[in-house]
């Protein structure tokens, strides 16, 4: 097991729980409610906390690659509609600040399986970079995303608003491109956001 897949049992709801159960039959032993076995009936109530602790949900939010316009509009408004009320507030306004780009956009996609580079950043965007940013950051225990700092001193939760604010404003600017018919700055742009999103990660 590596040093992240302790970090996160840590700081998971099952552990939380148990280490809790676990902390109560201490304090009885050190009451003096418990003396035989105290050490079995401590192990005992961390397995049943751990085992009885509510499992966090697990989200895929990939999309599909073979899209029209209209699909992706739906798509990008079932991703809305499935992390709605589970992001911070701050998260969630750079989601729906995306999203309103991508929609802007949309119309101008004539051929969405050609190789033009506004084309490229649209589905790209919509397709992958927003959605597994945000999959990585749900799956993690709430607790690991918003406490947990790894070598930056940045949270998941940091990273992720990071990662979210840079997608949006790259966004923003695709818009004015598109509607400039600046390919110049589009090609940029695309290879900008190919080279930050492939090599960051929110593993911490």
């Amino acid at each position: 097991m590596n040093r992240q897949k302790i970090l996160l049992y840590l700081y998971s709801n099952a552990n939380i729980t148990g280490s809790l159960l676990g902390l109560l039959g201490l304090a009885l032993y050190f009451l003096g409610i418990i003396q035989s076995y105290w050490f079995l009936i401590v192990v005992g109530l961390y397995a049943i906390g751990a085992l009885a602790a509510p499992r966090s949900a697990s989200y895929d939010l990939s999309l599909q690659n073979q899209l029209t316009a209209e699909d992706i509009r739906g798509e990008l408004e079932e991703l809305v509609r499935k992390v709605h009320g589970k992001l911070p507030k701050e998260i969630m306004e750079k989601v729906e600040s995306i999203q309103s780009s991508i929609l802007q956009v949309l119309p101008q996609m004539v051929d969405l399986s050609s190789s033009d580079y506004n084309v490229y950043l649209i589905k790209q965007t919509a397709l992958d970079y927003l959605p597994a940013s945000l999959e990585y950051y749900l799956n993690l225990p709430p607790a690991y995303a918003n406490l947990h700092s790894g070598k930056d001193g940045k949270t998941p939760r940091q990273l992720v608003l990071e990662q979210l604010t840079l997608l949006d404003e790259e966004m923003k600017g695709v818009v004015e491109a598109v509607y400039k018919n600046d390919t110049q700055k589009l090609m940029v742009q695309g290879q900008f956001l190919k080279e930050k999103f492939q090599k960051s990660s929110l593993v911490v």
